[in-house]
């Protein structure tokens, strides 16, 4: 199989799998009644009233995920996005080496690509985790912000290597897709620099887990273009 042909499967799974983890949590979260007089019934704290995060932040994807049983499907699903992404970065990795001839060379961008997979994997390990110590909760917020920061590196660094090359690669790939994905990518960082003293200050809870649950989809929307700009035919 092709290093493409690999490409485009695993960005499906990295971009369905948490999608649809996050958003079974939450509505695990707010439906407890489902699992009510099961072994599975649902931890006070991960209960919630109706919402939608995406519009009205009152729910964190930390609050729907981390308590029973939602961290059943989150901690498996995240940790098998990062192992995902570790192939996905592996095999673009070749790919470029192979459309520009640089055999067995190590781009930059699939160094920040694995350092995020890995920062995934540590956060949805420790996610739930208590530990009342100040320093372990700046580490959990450390890895968070370390995953999202060698995330956005690695996808913008991939951007410009393809958009460099996208006359040679012309007839095999989706030139609107990579304009999305250029404009993708800068919305990401645009809004994650606009985003920032809100962030570091306390307050505006609401807009900070609405922020957080869209964020996470515009991250994993990249890899649901990658499927697109490919073409089958290579």
């Amino acid at each position: 199989m092709s290093e493409t042909a690999k490409i485009r499967k695993l960005s499906l799974w990295i971009f369905f799998l948490p999608l649809l983890a996050i958003n079974l949590c939450l509505i695990i979260s707010v439906n407890p009644e489902i699992l009510e007089n099961t072994v599975f019934k649902v931890d006070q704290i991960g209960r919630s009233g109706f919402s939608i995060p995406y519009f009205d932040g009152s729910l964190s994807i930390s609050r729907a995920s981390r308590t029973f049983p939602q961290y059943l499907i989150f901690k498996p699903a995240m940790i098998i996005t990062g192992i995902l992404l570790f192939f996905y970065w592996n095999y673009y990795n070749r790919l470029i080496c192979n459309l520009r001839n640089t055999e067995n060379f190590r781009y930059k961008f699939r160094l920040f690509g694995i350092l995020s997979a890995i920062f995934l994997i540590i956060h949805s390990i420790f996610l739930g985790v208590k530990f009342d110590i100040q320093l372990y909760k700046l580490f959990r917020r450390l890895v968070l912000l370390l995953f999202i920061i060698f995330e956005l590196v690695a996808q913008g660094m991939l951007v410009y290597y393809l958009y460099n090359m996208k006359e040679k690669i012309l007839e095999i790939t989706n030139k609107k897709i990579l304009i999305l994905k250029i404009i993708l990518v800068s919305i990401l960082v645009i809004v994650a620099f606009a985003s920032l003293p809100i962030l570091v200050t306390k307050g505006n809870t609401h807009f900070k887990h609405a922020l957080e649950w869209n964020y996470f989809v515009g991250v994993i929307t990249f890899y649901l273009m990658t499927f697109y700009f490919w073409r089958r035919t290579t």
